[in-house]
């Protein structure tokens, strides 16, 4: 009997572990990421997000089913819908209902309403009648509180000015109420975290490494007593990732760190872009988050050794 996302994400949680989520923009990279899980003997989840079939090559919801179906190991990856926003990165309504209920008929595994564009109240409303949708089907819901960036249009203010400020941190008497009034599964967070290999260093051709405020991170976590979510993975300095993971993170959204190699090479061959994007996940895993082996943990009755 395969094992629900929502208990093995628990489990993770409770061993403290991250379950990575990598995001897939482009078709052929499915294969290879699923190839290097498997080898490596770890769990993660196959992510597409809305902007990957909108603004890259991810086709749509069904060619992402439909390749997911055809590379899956149930024993080591979930398939995940990522950032569904109610409002998008070029500030235009979005519907979230019909995509995440497609979703849902397609079957994919666990599901993503991103309303941290919207008001509290209005956020709490979208987030909780996707997640009564939700749970008709069985499939955990992810949410998002506060303003993880790097998804806008134009430029970011300095990274440190950012992190210093506290500019969009999730407030954790917000998320205590959050979580509370949706009753959603998981909590997508923002602590110092920014979409895209830190966005503002990306656009300005300067490298940055990221790092996390984990003393607001405990709160947080204290508040919202349920698993957390850090995106922005790629770029963050590894000790504050692994601290993370300590203080409530259970799943973490890898999107550059594989993305990248994959679009240095495609152009004069896809196969080596795929072994490039192989070689950059089994890297993740075993160096950047530690998790080889960690599927035997989450479901050591469904794993080999």
């Amino acid at each position: 009997m395969l094992i629900g996302t929502s208990l093995l994400m628990r489990r993770a949680w409770q061993e403290g572990l991250a379950v990575p989520a990598f995001n897939i923009p482009y078709l052929p990279m499915m294969e290879p990421v699923v190839r290097a899980v498997r080898d490596t003997q770890s769990f993660a989840l196959i992510a597409v997000a809305r902007l990957e079939w909108m603004k890259f090559e991810a086709g749509s919801p069904e060619a992402v089913r439909n390749e997911f179906e055809r590379v899956k190991d149930d024993r080591y990856v979930r398939l995940h819908l990522d950032h569904v926003p109610v409002i998008d990165e070029d500030g235009l309504e979005v519907d979230y209902r019909r995509i995440i209920g497609k979703a849902l008929d397609l079957g994919y595994q666990s599901v993503m309403v991103d309303g941290s564009r919207l008001s509290l109240d209005r956020n709490i409303a979208a987030t909780r009648e996707v997640a009564e949708m939700a749970r008709t089907a069985g499939v955990p819901v992810e949410a998002e509180l506060g303003a993880v960036l790097g998804h806008e249009t134009g430029p970011l203010p300095p990274y440190e000015e950012l992190f210093l400020s506290g500019r969009g941190f999730t407030d954790a008497d917000e998320a205590r109420r959050f979580v509370e009034e949706t009753r959603v599964d998981w909590l997508s967070v923002a602590i110092g975290n920014i979409h895209g290999a830190i966005s503002g260093a990306a656009r300005r051709g300067s490298k940055i490494r990221a790092r996390l405020n984990i003393d607001h991170l405990e709160r947080i976590r204290q508040a919202a007593g349920i698993p957390l979510v850090l995106h922005g993975g790629t770029g963050i300095e590894k000790r504050c990732l692994l601290e993370a993971v300590r203080h409530g993170i259970a799943k973490i959204n890898i999107g550059m760190a594989i993305r990248q190699p994959f679009e240095a090479v495609r152009a004069d061959s896809v196969p080596r872009a795929q072994e490039a994007v192989y070689a950059a996940t089994v890297r993740v895993i075993r160096e950047e988050l530690e998790l080889e082996g960690s599927a035997r943990r989450i479901d050591p009755g469904d794993t080999p050794g």
